[in-house]
């Protein structure tokens, strides 16, 4: 049986658990920032680690993660474990995700500890474009590889005519010509993929638990407003809204709850902001999560948050959490803060 959670009422019903980690429409995509998927730890070799817990925390701040793997081998097991960030994807018009950092490598902040004790991964970023790795040309050009930054642009600009023909050719970049009055100019946008993925060697000892933790901060998406409402009427957007059921879980109490702010000129005092995390890399290890706690947190009761599960509770003014024995996740997890404008 799948409980449909809100802030404001569990509903259980054979609702099917929607959490796709694909894309996902925004309306008006000049008011709105996507969010990137996030993924948990990937063992290399898993075949007798298994993990015994993982705590897991959401919120628009913070995600922090707590597992604990215990190696049921008579052997010591040192392996490669990763921690894959999204793909950031060169966007040709400007319009690109949503990113807490300026770091050209550590885009969300990542920090991981062992035993409490601070692990320094090492990482690795590969750029794509049409299928294929570029990360030598542009290293060879001293180009960055991180295709958000304006430092990136501005490293293009500068390039050879003949190398930003090559950028061109190769399906690197997207050539914008415009003349603001005074001559032409030709702007040059990355649209190569950009991957990065830490990773460390971890030592699992027989018979024994290592506790590994880490944090970071997520990519929210956002929208100017509320948009699987209609600002004018108030009514459920026909095209929006049953994605939002089906992704969200959102039930009659969640959009009441927003449709009775709605105010007289139209329009809402919320807005729209998104968390996305992959929990499925959480079935490459040995058998199913002993035990799997889910918190998350809206940030202020003003707030309200909509997501799929089941057995939810709240446990603080802010926070839900959801309990998972012998847990096999097999689709991940987005959630839905809708967050009231400051007073």
């Amino acid at each position: 049986m799948m409980c449909r959670f809100s802030t404001h009422a569990v509903l259980c019903g054979v609702a099917v658990l929607m959490l796709s980690a694909g894309g996902f429409p925004h309306a008006e995509a000049n008011d709105s920032m996507a969010e990137l998927d996030n993924s948990g730890l990937v063992l290399i070799t898993s075949g007798d680690v298994e993990m015994r817990s993982e705590d897991l925390y959401i919120s628009m701040d913070e995600v922090r993660v707590r597992y604990v793997f215990y190696n049921r081998s008579d052997e010591d097991i040192t392996t490669l474990v990763a921690f894959p960030m999204p793909d950031i994807v060169g966007e040709p018009y400007g319009v690109g995700p949503a990113l807490p950092s300026d770091n050209p490598v550590n885009l969300m902040n990542f920090t991981v500890s062992a035993d409490g004790r601070s692990v320094a991964p090492q990482v690795e970023q590969r750029v794509r474009a049409a299928g294929i790795d570029r990360t030598a040309f542009l290293d060879q050009h001293g180009i960055p590889l991180a295709p958000h930054l304006l430092s990136t642009e501005d490293r293009l600009t500068a390039l050879s005519p003949e190398i930003q023909a090559d950028l061109v050719r190769y399906g690197m970049v997207h050539k914008n010509e415009f003349d603001e009055g005074q001559g032409r100019v030709v702007q040059l946008t990355p649209v190569w993929t950009l991957s990065t993925t830490f990773y460390w060697e971890q030592t699992f000892p027989a018979g024994q638990e290592v506790v590994v933790e880490h944090r970071y901060q997520p990519s929210v998406g956002a929208t100017a407003g509320v948009v699987f409402l209609d600002y004018r009427t108030a009514e459920p957007d026909p095209v929006l809204f049953p994605e939002y059921v089906q992704k969200y879980c959102i039930e009659p109490s969640f959009t009441g709850a927003v449709q009775k702010h709605h105010q007289a000129g139209g329009g809402f005092p919320f807005t729209e902001s998104y968390v996305a995390y992959v929990l499925r890399t959480g079935a490459n290890w040995a058998g199913a999560i002993g035990r799997f706690r889910l918190v998350v947190d809206k940030g202020s009761t003003d707030n309200l948050v909509s997501f799929c599960g089941e057995g939810v509770t709240k446990i603080a003014p802010t926070q839900f959490e959801m309990v998972k024995e012998d847990f096999w996740p097999e689709r991940d997890l987005n959630v839905l803060f809708v967050v009231r404008h400051p007073r």
